[in-house]
């Protein structure tokens, strides 16, 4: 039971990675704070993860919504007192109609819009979250990155690049500002994953395509939500209390 007694606030929690990962650490015995901004996935997924054990709690929230995120944080300390941990899993690339665009085909809006959803909610978290563990003087923050961000993915778009590098940068940064504070804050960069919003576009995929993406990778298949979680849940336990700045590639070896 790694996360006894720990307070954990996750983003993007109904589904996906981000759904994942509260999953295992509800039943690893956290109290889990479920973070999303669609009422029917949330209310889904409380319930689904209240049937598997464990003690998961809603809150609707826009992440790109300071005045949502810092009203959410503040309801979370004054119910539970504290914040051990955060998870910072809002983003994606299909969030306009071609991420895997040009640089010269994407428009202005495109960009600025891949660039928002991707950090500005890592960001505005990780601002409201942080002087919680400061005053507690430890806490676990773990960020959502990509291969994208490294530059190794072909298909992604340079928006989705240049937003995911950032949130590798800000990780690596952000390890030496709050270090001193017995804070961790890691990162994982996935490589595709087939998560609810991802398959119906890797369904789309003529077949040798899904199968070039295969023999691309060492293990020989995609990765699912879970594997991403398992890493997360071992930056965010006490299994890597002197790990800190790091970002994990989990691509089964790309």
């Amino acid at each position: 039971m790694r996360f006894q007694g720990k307070i954990a606030l996750i983003t993007a929690s109904a589904n996906g990675i981000g759904r994942a990962s509260a999953g295992i650490m509800a039943r690893e015995g956290a109290t889990v704070v479920c973070v999303d901004n669609h009422q029917e996935r949330l209310d889904a997924a409380i319930d689904a993860m209240s049937k598997e054990g464990g003690a998961v709690h809603p809150r609707l929230c826009d992440a790109m919504d300071q005045a949502q995120v810092d009203a959410t944080v503040a309801s979370v300390v004054k119910e539970f007192g504290r914040i051990d941990i955060l998870v910072n899993a809002v983003g994606g690339s299909t969030i306009i109609a071609h991420p895997s665009a040009n640089v010269e085909d994407h428009s202005l809006d495109d960009w600025q819009r891949v660039i928002n959803f991707n950090l500005n909610g890592t960001f505005l978290f990780t601002h409201a979250v942080v002087p919680v563990m400061k005053a507690q003087k430890s806490g676990k923050i773990v960020n959502l990155a990509s291969i994208a961000g490294r530059g190794m993915s072909v298909a992604s778009g340079s928006a989705y690049a240049a937003a995911k590098g950032g949130i590798i940068a800000f990780t690596r940064k952000l390890s030496f500002e709050l270090g001193p504070f017995g804070i961790n804050i890691n990162a994982i960069a996935p490589s595709l994953t087939l998560t609810e919003r991802i398959t119906p576009h890797w369904n789309q995929r003529a077949p040798d395509s899904q199968a070039a993406q295969i023999a691309n990778t060492p293990l020989r298949r995609v990765a699912d939500a879970t594997d991403q979680a398992k890493v997360i849940c071992f930056l965010a336990s006490s299994d890597a209390d002197f790990v800190t700045g790091l970002t994990i590639d989990v691509t089964g070896g790309q």
